[in-house]
């Protein structure tokens, strides 16, 4: 027969086994949803002010640079200072077409912006491009887990650079509508904008998807890379970030020599 103190025992390792089973289901949830969450902050590239995501860049996690987690493509929010400029005056045919050259050492990458659909963005770059803002300057990260970008665009090269102003985030549902996991598919040869994790953030930082990657659908999709310009930045992530990280600066240290930005 069951005493009354053998019973309340056994009842108490029944609570008790339930307890550690919720336990360990809530863990897999969070580590499911961290790995979603994770993935796509390593996109949040930094956007000169935005990005600083990618996609967060030698571990951007850790420095508050381009990504609001350890993989997206996020850049640490501008400070007054850096916030001082404001964004430049409409200058493109918001009807048109326009290719991006970027001259690397490692390849030349044409991405072509569709005005129609980004005239803000296509409007920074050419103000940019114009000035010479991105010459001489490093993509700076490379993430080759979760996510699988290369941020660019940072003239400090240490994803926490910008110019000074930001932009409006544009085109975001043209990539369909997010999944239960809230994310979108990237594919490759996306060119998007990087930010801080908050709407409106971008600045100049900007990623190259070199392989279909899921992303929430914050970051503005502006470009479309050419067949050469792709293998040269598919050629960068074969050789890996350095140290063997899955995110940091590339092994292949990319430089761009010269960009501009001209109608088609």
């Amino acid at each position: 027969m069951v005493t009354s103190d053998q019973r309340r025992r056994q009842l108490a390792r029944e609570k008790y086994v339930r307890q550690q089973q919720r336990r360990e289901e809530n863990r897999r949830k969070a580590k499911r949803r961290n790995t979603v969450v994770a993935a796509a902050l390593a996109v949040v590239l930094a956007a000169g002010g935005a990005v600083y995501a990618s996609v967060e860049l030698t571990d951007s996690s850790k420095k508050g640079s381009d990504s609001a987690v350890a993989d997206s493509p996020t850049t640490p929010a501008p400070s007054q200072s850096e916030s001082a400029n404001p964004e430049p005056k409409m200058a493109v045919d918001a009807k048109g077409t326009y290719a991006m050259s970027l001259k690397t050492n490692e390849g030349d990458i044409t991405i072509t912006m569709d005005a129609a659909k980004t005239p803000r963005t296509v409007n920074s770059f050419h103000h940019l491009a114009a000035k010479k803002y991105f010459d001489g300057t490093k993509c700076h990260r490379l993430t080759t887990g979760g996510i699988f970008v290369l941020q660019c665009g940072d003239p400090k090269g240490d994803g926490t650079g910008g110019p000074g102003y930001t932009i409006p985030d544009e085109n975001l549902g043209s990539l369909g509508k997010a999944g239960a996991d809230g994310a979108v598919t990237y594919p490759a040869g996306t060119v998007a904008m990087a930010n801080t994790g908050q709407p409106g953030t971008g600045g100049s930082q900007f990623f190259l998807v070199y392989k279909d990657t899921k992303l929430p659908p914050s970051y503005t999709p502006f470009g479309k890379i050419d067949a050469d310009g792709l293998k040269a930045v598919q050629a960068v992530a074969a050789a890996g970030a350095v140290d063997g990280a899955k995110d940091g600066a590339p092994k292949k240290a990319v430089t761009i020599e010269k960009a501009t930005v001209a109608k088609k």
